[in-house]
C-alpha cells in the first residue's frame, strides 16, 4: 500500500501564512483512508524533511507568492516548479536544499512523489494575528477539493 503525507505548512499566528495549517485541519473532515497520515508542520526545511521520511507520497499544503495570479488563487505544482516554498522563518533552509542535503548524506527514505498545493498570498501573510484574511479563507474549499482529488486519484 501506498503511504502518504499530507502536510499543512506554515505558522497559524503569522495570519495568512497560516493557510496550509487551516486546510489540513479541514481535510481530517473528509479524508479517512488506509495509508494516509494528515498532520501540520510548523517550519520547512529539514523539520519538514523530517516528517516526510517513510512515506512514498508527500503532498504539501503551504502559503506562497506567485507574481501575475490572484490573492487566494490555488494551483498543485511538482516541487521543482516552485522556485522557493514560501516561509516567514528566515533561519530555516528551503526544503529543496533540505532534500539535496539528505540525499548527498544517503538519505533514501526521502517520497520520490512530491507535490504542493500553493495558496497564493501575495505580499500579504507575516504579519502577526491569528485569523486569514477573507480572500485567503476563501481558497480553503479549493484547496481541500485539490487535495481530494490527488488522494482520490491516488495522483
Amino acid at each position: 500500500m501506498k503511504k502518504t503525507i499530507i502536510l499543512g505548512v506554515g505558522n497559524p499566528i503569522l495570519r495568512d501564512d497560516g493557510v496550509g495549517i487551516h486546510v489540513a485541519e479541514e481535510l481530517k473532515k473528509h479524508i479517512r483512508k488506509p495509508g494516509v497520515t494528515i498532520d501540520s508542520a510548523f517550519t520547512g526545511g529539514m523539520n519538514l524533511l523530517d516528517l516526510m521520511v517513510d512515506h512514498d507520497r508527500a503532498i504539501l499544503i503551504d502559503a506562497v507568492k506567485i507574481e501575475n495570479k490572484k490573492l487566494g488563487d490555488v494551483g498543485l505544482f511538482g516541487l521543482g516548479e516552485l522556485s522557493a516554498l514560501h516561509t516567514c522563518n528566515p533561519h530555516d533552509v528551503s526544503l529543496l536544499q533540505a532534500i539535496d542535503l539528505a540525499k548527498k548524506l544517503g538519505e533514501n527514505r526521502i517520497p520520490t512523489d512530491i507535490k504542493v498545493v500553493g495558496i497564493n498570498i501575495g505580499e500579504l501573510g507575516c504579519e502577526f494575528g491569528e485569523e486569514l484574511s477573507s480572500e485567503i479563507a476563501k481558497a480553503i474549499p479549493k484547496a481541500v477539493e485539490l487535495v481530494k482529488k490527488e488522494v482520490e486519484g491516488d495522483g
